[in-house]
């Protein structure tokens, strides 16, 4: 990007988090992740606006959503499909310490896909969230990703 060039866009204020159940996944994002109750907003009989934001960064809000309406019958049979078999992709988090806060999540029931493995990049476990969608912990550490491999990513 150029000096002169004024970007339009200032930052990501909003990502959505496909769940099965908002109360549900309510407290399993506040009560077992440590994030904050953001907006709860009843928009009618049907829908809920709900988000939860992490006390460290409150401009970043995730919408804990359901499949329904706008999105079409085909595409909400679609998406709870996915999350039946195994859930869809979340969010990546970063954490201090990856190993402890493994060891802390899995006291509490979390269920994880991959343990704390070394990467070029730091530390990353592979969870998912109550709602069985992937959640990447990654303690992050300098590394040049130009020097980096496919063969760095395996096992």
């Amino acid at each position: 990007m150029t000096a002169s060039v004024v970007p339009m866009i200032t930052n990501v204020a909003l990502v959505s988090v496909w769940v099965t159940d908002l109360d549900e996944s309510l407290a399993f994002y506040t009560d077992v992740l440590g994030f904050e109750k953001g907006d709860d907003v009843r928009l009618g009989p049907d829908f809920r606006w709900l988000t939860v934001v992490h006390p460290n960064q409150p401009e970043l809000h995730l919408h804990l959503t359901t499949p329904g309406e706008p999105l079409s019958p085909e595409l909400i049979e679609a998406m709870k499909r996915a999350q039946a078999h195994g859930g869809l992709p979340g969010v990546g988090l970063n954490v201090a310490d990856c190993r402890k806060t493994y060891e802390e999540l899995s006291a509490k029931g979390v269920t994880f896909l991959q343990e704390p493995t070394e990467r070029p990049y730091g530390v990353e476990a592979l969870m998912r969230d109550n709602s069985g969608n992937w959640m990447l912990l990654v303690e992050k550490k300098e590394f040049d990703p130009e020097a980096m491999t496919l063969a760095d990513l395996e096992g």
